[in-house]
């Protein structure tokens, strides 16, 4: 198993990728390609004794900033770790690519190196939402896709649904689709068109329309929407995490798991090869949990179960 890592991208990036690889060799023998300036890498590896025969260096002379265009960035700088990355990824040479650095760039990569598997309309991207009762959920598009039609709502609940069944091991998940009320025929024009495709969908158990009340409670353990509104709810839910911080409930059984270094990073899901897109600011414990999501995620054959369920449709 090869798993590639931007070591240059996120704030706290090349250290904290350092601490999370020397986290995760410390328990693991799986190849992991460290892609980066080798100059800044090898003397993190001296100053915390990293050193394995798993262990692989990957020069990258350019880094991509994030405020920089993503296709022009990609375009222009072969050499930084995002493009290296990708590359390597495309070649077959690893079978995983992270990164905490410009998420747009990690998009151009996954949609035009990577590519979507066939039958995919568009990939998305989906947020982990924790529980009231101690499960995990998941919100599925949170901003990769702003604007959406019916038929592209109706896949993003096939792919919540299969993350669901084969990362977060839920058995049988409940899909609702995210909405102003209960009733069906409720909401704007796209609501109402999803709704009939989904209760048609014999791919899914769909359960109909969940409101906000219920994202963090058990009625859905998957919830559709477009990308705009599902951003605006993790927005959200950052804000209430940082509300419940200030007023010092972060150990709180509940509003703990909000932190984002819990879940590493988010996978995009619909292309033909793991790719996991972390927070800018993540530190080593974010880095280590997105290798174990990709560790999982190649373990699974993830990709190929969303081929064979496209195929199948």
């Amino acid at each position: 198993m090869n798993i590639g890592i931007d070591m240059m991208g996120g704030d706290y990036a090349p250290l904290e990728a350092v601490k999370g690889v020397q986290q995760y060799l410390a328990k693991s023998e799986n190849h992991i390609f460290c892609i980066g300036d080798e100059i800044q890498l090898n003397e993190l590896f001296q100053q915390h004794g990293l050193s394995s025969p798993f262990l692989h260096l990957v020069h990258a002379s350019e880094e991509i900033g994030y405020h920089e265009h993503p296709t022009k960035a990609l375009k222009e700088k072969p050499n930084s770790s995002i493009a290296i990355g990708f590359k390597l990824l495309a070649t077959g040479e690893l079978d995983a690519f992270l990164s905490a650095g410009n998420t747009g760039a990690m998009l151009v990569g996954a949609m035009f190196s990577i590519k979507p598997i066939k039958g995919v309309l568009r990939p998305t991207i989906a947020s982990l939402l924790p529980k009231l009762n101690g499960q995990t959920g998941i919100l599925v598009d949170v901003g990769l896709n702003a604007d959406c039609k019916a038929e592209q709502l109706n896949q993003f609940a096939i792919l919540g649904n299969l993350y669901a069944k084969h990362i977060l091991n839920i058995e049988n998940p409940s899909v609702g689709l995210l909405n102003v009320g209960e009733e069906e025929g409720k909401g704007n024009l796209l609501a109402q068109a999803t709704y009939p495709l989904l209760k048609e969908n014999n791919a899914i158990r769909f359960i109909g329309n969940v409101e906000g009340r219920d994202v963090f409670n058990d009625k859905a353990d998957v919830i559709v929407c477009d990308g705009f509104t599902g951003n605006i709810l993790l927005k959200t839910a950052e804000a209430m995490y940082d509300a419940a911080v200030h007023q010092n409930l972060q150990n709180d059984s509940f509003f703990g798991r909000y932190h984002f270094e819990n879940y590493g990073g988010t996978p995009v899901l619909g292309i033909n090869k793991p790719v996991i897109i972390g927070h800018g600011i993540s530190n080593a414990k974010a880095f280590l949990n997105m290798i174990l999501l990709a560790e999982k995620m190649i373990e699974t054959q993830f990709c190929s179960i969303i081929t064979s369920n496209f195929e199948n449709l």
